[in-house]
């Protein structure tokens, strides 16, 4: 797989790759939710973090990782791809530029909790509520010094 930087043409793809991400792992989201959050990843978080993408052959994107810092701040994969090791290489890539790496998880999504914990990351704390205020619990992990 290809990894490369985001450019701002890849912005309404992975969008939308996250849109369809969100849909097949985040149950606990309404379709409120998800039109709210959906701008603000296209138009905000996107432009503003470090993105990686993971390009499939075609050059179509099979998932990307955002990071602000050493915070993995997304991470999402398309559904079709789930599985097959594209979070793992991209969490590679960037553990490679960052002395550590911290991720803050969706309680609610536990197929993600236990990604992070099987790569190696460790609990470090727990918030009742998300960045934006929302009652979606957060729990708080950091990757253990090799």
């Amino acid at each position: 797989m290809n990894i490369r930087p985001r450019v701002a043409t890849d912005d309404a793809a992975l969008a939308a790759l996250w849109e369809r991400s969100v849909r097949a792992t985040h149950d606990f989201l309404s379709e409120d939710d998800i039109q709210f959050f959906l701008p603000l990843v296209r138009d905000a978080y996107l432009p503003a973090l470090t993105v990686w993408v993971g390009d499939n052959p075609d050059g179509t994107p099979a998932g990307f990782i955002a990071t602000g810092n050493s915070n993995v701040e997304m991470l999402f994969i398309e559904p079709a791809y789930r599985g097959q090791g594209i979070g793992r290489q991209l969490l590679d890539h960037v553990k490679v530029l960052h002395e550590t790496l911290s991720v803050d998880v969706n309680e609610q999504n536990p197929q993600a909790h236990g990604f992070y914990l099987h790569y190696g990351f460790e609990q470090t704390g727990r918030s009742p509520t998300d960045g934006e205020g929302r009652p979606f619990p957060i729990i708080h992990l950091r990757l253990r010094a090799a």
